[in-house]
């Protein structure tokens, strides 16, 4: 379901979205509002993308910091591809709290399905 009409919707706090959109600390929110299961469908919505964002680059981060361990030969390209994941995590977070200002959609192509069937299926 695209978030189109609820974002218009007045009644939604728009500083709740930007809480959990803000890159790493909106992660721990994000959680009590699936675990609670008393918040909206938009906030609802939210929290299952920011866990997947936030799982994805926590475990590129991972496995990226495992090859620069295990590897002997191209450890400044781990770091850098690294920096790039990381970078990329807080530009896409950045990308929507922009979104929530303008009450525009929270729509990822690809991650936001990923949120919804996986996600949504386990919370």
């Amino acid at each position: 379901m695209k978030n189109t009409e609820q974002l218009k919707n007045p009644q939604i706090n728009r500083q709740e979205l930007f809480l959990l959109v803000t890159p790493i600390l909106g992660f721990f929110p994000a959680m009590w509002i699936l675990f609670r299961q008393k918040a909206s469908l938009q906030h609802r919505a939210v929290s299952r993308l920011i866990l997947t964002l936030t799982f994805i680059w926590l475990l590129g981060n991972i496995l990226l910091q495992l090859g620069v361990e295990i590897g002997e030969s191209g450890t400044i390209t781990f770091l850098l591809i690294n920096s790039l994941l990381t970078t990329s995590y807080f530009l896409i977070s950045f990308g929507l709290m922009v979104r929530i200002w303008k009450r525009q959609p929270l729509w990822l192509p690809g991650i936001s399905r990923i949120a919804e069937k996986f996600v949504g299926k386990h919370l």
